[in-house]
């Protein structure tokens, strides 16, 4: 049976909040919740059901296939929420790639919960499931920066029948920050639900089309709370580890190690606005690999931050940087180097303070990292402060000090370096974003001061995105905590491109057709000389209904920069080419999927085909296979006309009883260096945030007897008080 959307007459466009957001009430239980996914407690039957939510997608508003009904009830220690997404077709109809946390928006059957109790309107913490129950959670802030990472303590658990799936959430009020008293104003709540078989998104309240859910400026009120008063909450999460270490050298001579380690983490929320983090003995045994990575451009890799002490609340700090320009990377810290395969250095202690309020964030970063035989000790120190003004702009300063130790006897001198930075965010009204940062950096002297810098304007409504973003780096600019895609550079990269919808035949195929262009341009900063420009022109970018996607870009290009792709010489000169590419995937959330990318034409004065391919078999949500192929050919390229082939290939798996017990791994080889790496990982979640994890790790080359292994065993533990 068909919905009808929320006030549809009236939610046209880019509309407005409400005046007078729409409020909801959460009933009290004194009887027990078993938190099972069924629904069967009478309590259930007592609070009203949500039904009135709003289509945003795959068109804004009108009647919409996918009916829920939500419920919200508490007692003293939870808040609960109680839900059904119906589906005709029941299990049949499901759509979950995998059953890992922190799983893919887009690629699964979700129902997500966005509660701001502190009515910032500015941030909320979203709690996200699919029907199998796995858990994804975040913070997101004004709707542009997110903590993807940060994991907070709650439960989920859901059940599937033939007429749809039931979700039923816990969450702690422990696990909240909200300030005493502010029940009687209502907490900011949205609710959404992607339905992927057919990509129906709606949401509760009413949001526009071009805006996601975060969007907590159209929050309703949820009210009728009778919280319990904030009390001690602490969380401290003790680990053992043993390591054992084996590793051959060039001559085929072997050592090997055997280390136990303990150490952990104590979180203490001082206030509902504030919290202290301590970790001693810092260890990430558990975090992601980096996977290889062939760079054909000029520019330095980026490599994500994985490690979850250092993920969780980075947030604060994102207004302050941007992918090509970071004054503070915590990548920095407990690396021996930030841009390639860096070995760890071990992390003494560290302590983190966040306070945040309606009107400014404040936080302080301290880490202490050991010295070893490479480097001496570190010392890594960061101070933001953000100001909020207005109904959505902030303006913030960030202050990072890094501080090497001397080791006379090693020859290792004493190195300071500072970065001062300002930034924030203008949004005068909800389709324009402006957000800004002029950072400087000043290394051991005076006389070593750079710059850098970055300004963004976009304009976005359902029809249409327009916009321009341009940056720049000074050739003195290094700051010691973060990371620059290049040196004395200037970028500017305006464009947009226009959204169509169809309708009639056509809308039946494609659910929206995104046409556009953006200019690159780059030149020096120091004599404002030319180094290269390309244009992106992409008539075709169309999302199809069926969740596939098809775009074909062509990409004219001008160079005057020298540089050496892959240790290949490129004569210094003027260059002037066309590459063009082809991207098709099919639907990413069946049981088979596909993705095949074909960049293609000249390339310097050589020519360059790259063909990226890849593949996704997911029998059931409980197995999943994946292989990936990538071949970049090269054609009489550079001084020496060279020709190679290099191919990249990974393959990997994830086997799971259930979203707490998961087994992982994949394996890659580079042909370039001829490098070959395995990873294996299980995971036991016994109790809430509390893990088992098994590791092994393998670096080989193909050519070499070098090789090293590692076998770790970890036991986490998360107590709350």
């Amino acid at each position: 049976m068909l919905a009808l959307g929320q006030s549809d007459s009236a939610r046209s466009g880019n509309f407005a909040p409400a005046p007078q957001p729409p409020v909801l009430y959460a009933t009290e239980t004194q009887s027990l919740i078993s938190v099972d996914g069924r629904l069967h407690e009478p309590a259930w039957q007592t609070a009203r059901p949500i039904t009135d939510f709003f289509r945003q997608e795959p068109r804004q508003g009108g009647r919409y296939l996918y009916h829920t009904e939500v419920r919200i009830l508490f007692d003293k220690r939870h808040l609960y929420f109680g839900v059904f997404c119906k589906d005709s077709i029941g299990k049949k109809g499901v759509r979950v790639q995998d059953l890992r946390r922190d799983f893919a928006y887009g690629e699964n059957d979700i129902f997500f919960i966005q509660l701001d109790p502190q009515n910032l309107r500015r941030y909320c913490m979203s709690f996200q499931t699919t029907p199998y129950g796995n858990q994804r959670d975040k913070q997101v802030f004004d709707d542009s920066f997110n903590d993807q990472d940060w994991d907070a303590l709650w439960r989920v658990r859901t059940h599937m029948t033939d007429s749809g799936n039931y979700a039923e959430f816990a969450i702690p009020f422990k696990s909240l920050r909200y300030t005493q008293g502010a029940d009687s104003l209502g907490w900011g709540l949205t609710m959404a639900r992607l339905a992927r078989r057919d990509f129906e998104q709606t949401v509760f309240p009413a949001i526009p089309q071009s805006f996601s859910p975060y969007r907590m400026t159209y929050a309703a009120r949820l009210k009728g709370l009778q919280t319990p008063p904030p009390s001690a909450n602490v969380r401290v999460q003790p680990y053992m580890l043993h390591e054992y270490n084996r590793s051959t050298n060039a001559q085929g001579s072997s050592t090997s190690s055997n280390n136990l380690k303990a150490g952990g983490e104590v979180k203490w929320a001082v206030n509902p606005q504030a919290v202290l983090d301590f970790t001693f003995n810092t260890d990430f045994a558990q975090a992601d690999v980096d996977r290889a990575v062939n760079n054909l451009t000029r520019f330095n890799v980026f490599f994500p931050e994985r490690r979850q002490f250092f993920l969780e609340n980075s947030g604060v700090y994102a207004g302050a940087d941007d992918e090509d320009i970071k004054p503070f990377f915590s990548r920095s810290i407990g690396l021996s180097n930030t841009q390639f395969n860096a070995e760890p250095v071990p992390i003494d202690a560290g302590l983190r303070y966040t306070d945040r309020s309606q009107a400014r964030t404040l936080a302080a970063l301290y880490v202490h990292q050991r010295a070893t035989s490479q480097q001496g000790a570190a010392n890594f120190g960061v101070m933001r402060y953000l100001k909020n003004f207005g109904e959505q702009n902030n303006v913030g300063v960030m202050l990072t000090h890094r501080l090497d130790e001397a080791r006379p006897e090693r020859g290792f001198l004493q190195r300071n370096n500072t970065t001062l930075t300002i930034d924030g965010l203008i949004r005068p009204k909800d389709q324009l974003t402006i957000n800004y940062m002029l950072s400087a950096a000043r290394n051991n002297s005076a006389d070593s001061i750079g710059l850098a810098g970055t300004v963004s304007i976009g304009y976005e409504k359902n029809e249409f995105y327009i916009g321009n973003q341009s940056k720049f780096v000074t050739s003195k600019y290094t700051p010691g905590m973060g990371f620059v895609f290049q040196n004395n550079v200037v970028f500017h990269n305006p464009g947009g491109y226009y959204i169509w919808r169809p309708k009639g035949w056509l809308g039946k195929w494609v659910r929206r057709w995104d046409p556009g262009a953006f200019l690159d341009l780059y030149h020096n900063v120091d004599d404002g000389k030319f180094q290269s420009a390309s244009v992106d022109i992409f008539p075709v970018y169309i999302f199809f209904n069926s969740g596939a996607r098809l775009n074909f870009t062509i990409t004219p290009t001008w160079e005057h920069f020298f540089f050496q792709p892959i240790g290949i010489s490129v004569a210094p000169g003027r260059y002037r080419y066309t590459r063009h590419e082809i991207e098709y995937q099919t639907d990413q959330s069946k049981k088979l999927s596909a993705r095949a990318t074909y960049n293609f034409g000249r390339y310097y004065d050589g020519r360059l085909r790259t063909l990226d391919l890849g593949l996704r078999l997911v029998p059931m949500p409980h197995i999943a296979f994946t292989a990936e192929y990538q071949r970049n050919a090269i054609r009489d390229l550079g001084i020496n006309k060279t020709s190679t082939d290099i191919d990249l290939i990974t393959l990997g798996t994830r086997l799971a009883v259930n979203p707490r017990i998961q087994l992982s791994g994949f394996y890659q080889y580079n042909s370039f260096d001829k490098r070959t790496r395995w990873n294996m990982r299980g995971s036991w979640e016994f109790a809430p945030l509390s893990f088992l994890f098994v590791v092994f790790n393998e670096n080989s080359f193909a050519n070499l007897p070098v090789r090293t292994q590692s076998v770790i065993s970890k036991l986490t533990y998360l107590k709350q008080f």
